[in-house]
Parts: C-alpha cells; structure tokens; sequence
C-alpha cells in the first residue's frame, strides 16, 4: 500500500532526479514521516544512491525518519508562552495523550513537540496542531483542542 502510493508520487514528479526534493515532501506528507522501505524504493525507482536519499531527509528539519502523528502538535515555550505557563499547558498534552515531548501516540494520530517561539506572542499561550493556531490557550482548552482532533 506505502510503495503504491510512493510510486504515484514519483509518477507526478516523472521520476526526475532533480525531483527528490519534492517526491520526499509529498511522501512525507502522505505518511507523515519518511518510511524506511518507502526511502529505499525511492532511490531504486528514481536511480538515486540510497545515501542522498538520506543524506536530504536527514539535512533538512521538515523531514522525519520516525511517524510524527497525523496531527502534530507543537506547544510554543517561548518567553511570552513561558511567562503565561506554556510548560503547564505542555505537561497537560503529555498527561492527555500518554505521550512525552518529542514522541508520537501509538495510534500515530498525535505528535508533540515544543518550539522555541511561534511569532504571535501577543497570544501568549500559543499552540499549534497541524497549520491550526490556538491563542491564549487555557489548561481547559486543552481537552477541547484533543478532543477536535481525535475524531
């Protein structure tokens, strides 16, 4: 299933060498992550030396090796977030989905990560779930932001 839907990728990019880039943006978007057999078929298909293959998926941060959930979520810590008790909300999505920071639930429908500042501080505390902003995120809205999402 995985390498017939990497191989329609590589069809829309035409097997182009010069194509990785994307064929690896759109498979990561698919799977949410870089699939290792999916990787190999890749460089065999398109006739890339598997290396440069994980030499660009390992290179650029967009990238992962390792399911990241279909929605991420990422619980800004900077110093406005911090200020407003971002580490609070944090430890709550931890508690909430069974997951530490920088893992991804077993179900692979969540992934949570911390960032260092999202650019809205005036929203202080700020969380993002896939492109979804929250602003002034409360212990409580936490429920209600998982439980959106875990439908």
């Amino acid at each position: 299933m995985q390498l017939e839907s990497a191989d329609k990728i590589i069809q829309q990019h035409h097997a182009q060498k010069n194509e990785l880039i994307a064929v690896l943006q759109d498979v990561q978007n698919e799977f949410s992550y870089l699939p290792q057999d999916v990787l190999t078929h890749i460089s065999h298909t398109m006739h890339i030396p598997l290396s440069r293959a994980y030499s660009i998926a390992t290179f650029y941060r967009a990238f992962s090796l390792k399911p990241k959930g279909r929605h991420p979520v990422a619980v800004c810590l900077g110093t406005a977030c911090h200020v407003k008790a971002a580490t609070k909300i944090l430890e709550k999505f931890e508690r909430q989905l069974g997951i530490k920071c920088g893992q991804t639930s077993p179900d692979l429908n969540f992934g949570l990560e911390a960032v260092r500042c999202l650019g809205c501080c005036g929203l202080a505390p700020v969380v993002t779930v896939g492109p979804e902003l929250y602003g002034k995120v409360t212990l409580p809205k936490v429920d209600q932001i998982i439980k959106q999402f875990s439908k």
